[in-house]
């Protein structure tokens, strides 16, 4: 790979361990509408849209409340979750003094995002956010939206760190190295190495060190 001049992050699992903070807000709004218990893997089975895309997977004859509650518990549970995985505040900081570009590209909606980014103090870091869409995933769509906004850098030269394997399926469609962040405890490693990221990292630290051998 060629010298790194510009990040793209994903959020949820790459960035902060917010997945299990996710489901428990979805379980919180969405069980007393629905009257029943949700799995996890009920709830992460309609993961790809936004927030507001499972609601209306989950309970649509509910979607104005079960969304509003979804925020309300989101924030308020957000202590589940209150610090950026270990280290990785340090490699935002290095990137920043740096001046490489940063941007975040995540499925989550555009106020689960605003919540999350200002509890961990790192909306300064991105200068571009592109969030998720209730109609469907659309990474693929928001990485190319952060590639033409950095017209005046070859793509070539653009990583995207993130812990999904939809994540490297949307890196290969725009034509960016895409790198498996598989140090959250909820990584699938086997799924990502199956698709042949760039690279995999099981730990922030390995991250940055390869990181910064790059910048």
């Amino acid at each position: 790979m060629q010298k790194i001049k510009a990040v793209i992050f994903d959020l949820d699992g790459t960035l902060a361990n917010t997945l299990p903070l996710c489901i428990q807000a979805f379980r919180q709004s969405i069980e007393p509408l629905v009257q029943r218990i949700l799995t996890d893997q009920e709830i992460i089975a309609t993961f790809g849209p936004s927030e507001e895309g499972t609601i209306m997977a989950l309970a649509p004859g509910f979607y104005e409340k079960g969304l509003n509650d979804y925020l309300h518990f989101y924030e308020s549970l957000h202590a589940m979750c209150p610090h950026l995985f270990a280290g990785m505040e340090a490699i935002l900081q290095t990137l920043q003094q740096k001046e490489l570009p940063m941007a975040m590209v995540t499925g989550k909606g555009k106020h689960s995002t605003a919540c999350s980014l200002k509890q961990f103090n790192a909306l300064q870091y991105f200068s571009i956010i592109e969030t998720g869409s209730a109609a469907g995933p659309r990474k693929t769509e928001g990485i190319q939206s952060v590639l033409d906004q950095w017209k005046d850098i070859e793509k070539e030269a653009v990583i995207y760190a993130g812990d999904a394997p939809s994540d490297i399926e949307a890196c290969r469609r725009v034509g960016i190295p895409v790198i498996a962040a598989a140090w959250a405890e909820t990584a699938e490693p086997a799924k990502l190495l199956q698709l042949s990221p760039d690279e995999i990292f099981y730990t922030v630290s390995d991250f940055a060190r390869w990181l910064y051998a790059g910048i």
